[in-house]
């Protein structure tokens, strides 16, 4: 089975839908995979529920999406950097499920692994709890938080192999390694696809079993905040 694409457009070109659920990989803009993002928004795919730490910035990453309204409801943990983002939310046109960032990340972990549901003290007695099953525990409440899985999951990796196995870069491997395995359908952008055999198995972060394709392609890398000081007369 070849899991290598041409590019990002092809790899969506049977995948994406209206309505559909996503659970995109990245924390800020560290590690989101942009090729595929971008791809999403030139298909022009509508109604996304889209499960990621946060929503890019105003007008790169998932932040494209929702400038283009094809976002219906983030599942997020943390949403200060998109002015966007926080314009429509606060007007009604984007529905906002907010997850503590713990919380977030176990949702897909638990999804991938086949876990329907799990108990946490996070949150309890906040309003993340409204409307969830709470539950005793030695005398501690707990509440109930459910597995994410979706209908897609878009990564961003380092090195692959021709197989799928994933190699992330540092704090890039952050929100990435849980979104893929919650995902019914995989696609990861890689900076690089080395022979098969080449990687270590030791250092696999993601085994290409929970890859279904692959994108290779070169990547901008923006900073999220740029924070100087003035340099110090010498």
């Amino acid at each position: 089975m070849n899991k290598i694409y041409p590019d990002a457009d092809a790899a969506l070109k049977d995948v994406l839908k209206d309505d559909m659920t996503i659970a995109a990989g990245g924390f800020g803009l560290c590690g989101i995979p942009e090729l595929l993002i971008a791809a999403i928004h030139r298909a022009g795919t509508k109604g996304l529920t889209v499960a990621s730490n946060n929503c890019g910035v105003d007008g790169f990453g998932l932040g494209i999406l929702l400038d283009n309204k094809q976002i219906k409801k983030m599942q997020s943990s943390y949403v200060g950097e998109n002015a966007e983002f926080m314009r429509q939310y606060l007007s009604g046109e984007l529905e906002l499920e907010f997850n503590p960032q713990g919380t977030l990340a176990e949702r897909m972990r638990a999804g991938g692994a086949g876990i329907p549901g799990f108990y946490t003290k996070t949150g309890v007695g906040t309003v993340i709890a409204e409307g969830k099953e709470v539950k005793n525990f030695d005398g501690e409440d707990y509440i109930l938080e459910r597995g994410i899985v979706t209908d897609l999951a878009i990564v961003k990796a380092w090195k692959a192999d021709d197989t799928g196995n994933l190699v992330f870069r540092k704090t890039a491997r952050n929100f990435n390694v849980p979104a893929a395995t919650c995902g019914k359908i995989c696609i990861a952008e890689v900076e690089e696809i080395v022979p098969r055999g080449s990687l270590d198995p030791d250092c696999i972060h993601l085994p290409g079993i929970y890859v279904h394709r692959i994108v290779q392609g070169d990547h901008e890398k923006r900073i999220e905040q740029r924070t100087t000081r003035k340099r110090e007369n010498a």
